[in-house]
């Protein structure tokens, strides 16, 4: 894992470490997003499933660039197992791995750090910068 930076705010305090700069923590979902969708009712697909190759190479060169790797899943606990198996199987290289997101999509996130969000349409490729409107809290 990369080591996090001390910051403070303008009193002085030590508030929430952050990567050092350029450094990305990319969390990245599983199901239809590096393979194909299996919805939690059917973990036993994971033994058949393949990696969308786009998505392990991309992943593979992040990680040797030393970006942090989080996938996440709406998976529950019971299926960790089978879901690290077949990452490790496939040679997926992460630094953590998050059980339980919410189901249904439509995720709206809120957080004290910057948040970039990328859509998955179907390739991984190089991340380009777009201009988009977004919602923001009023000041």
């Amino acid at each position: 894992m990369s080591k996090l930076e001390s910051i403070t705010d303008e009193q002085g305090n030590t508030i929430s470490p952050v990567l050092p700069e350029g450094v990305k923590n990319f969390l990245i979902d599983i199901d239809g997003t590096i393979t194909e969708d299996v919805p939690n009712e059917q973990p036993e697909r994971m033994a058949t499933c393949e990696p969308f190759a786009d998505a392990l190479q991309t992943i593979q060169q992040w990680y040797k660039e030393g970006h942090q790797i989080c996938f996440f899943t709406s998976r529950t606990e019971e299926h960790r197992a089978v879901t690290e198996a077949w990452l490790q199987q496939h040679n997926f290289p992460y630094h953590s791995l998050l059980m339980g997101k919410p189901r249904g999509g439509n995720y709206h996130w809120i957080d004290n750090h910057s948040v970039k969000a990328t859509k998955y349409n179907g390739k991984f490729t190089d991340l380009v910068i777009k201009k988009k409107e977004i919602e923001v809290f009023r000041r």
